[in-house]
């Protein structure tokens, strides 16, 4: 089953780090994703820019709104996502435990769900 790992991250800490240490995560991390490669779990990852450079689109009454910046008013903001291949959540949590960036953010995993199955996807009761 496929699992979309998304990764939340503060960029002041990142800012913040000095630059040894944010060099120690960096390699730490592209070592683990070579090993994911290796191993047959990662079908995907990829960084974002910062979240300043985000825009957030709405539409209400036919009327299109933007907004700089992340949607959420968080320290968090969305960083970047890694698309796996697990047997299962419990897999795909262990896996995404192992992400470096999940020691000072936080790793949202979620199961992909295959097309938009009408009976599934957010249908109100009947």
């Amino acid at each position: 089953m496929k699992y979309l790992c998304l990764a939340y991250e503060d960029e002041a800490v990142f800012e913040s780090m000095p630059r040894a240490q944010w060099d120690a995560l960096r390699a730490e991390t592209l070592a683990y994703v070579a090993s994911l490669r290796e191993s047959g779990h990662l079908i995907s990852a990829e960084p974002l820019q910062s979240a300043r450079t985000a825009v957030t689109v709405r539409v209400r009454d036919r009327r299109v709104a933007t907004t700089d910046g992340p949607f959420a008013e968080t320290k968090e903001q969305l960083g970047g996502f890694f698309l796996i291949e697990a047997r299962d959540l419990n897999e795909a949590i262990q896996v995404a435990a192992k992400w470096p960036g999940a020691r000072i953010g936080t790793i949202e995993v979620r199961p992909l769900e295959a097309g938009l199955p009408e009976e599934t996807r957010y249908r109100p009761p009947s």
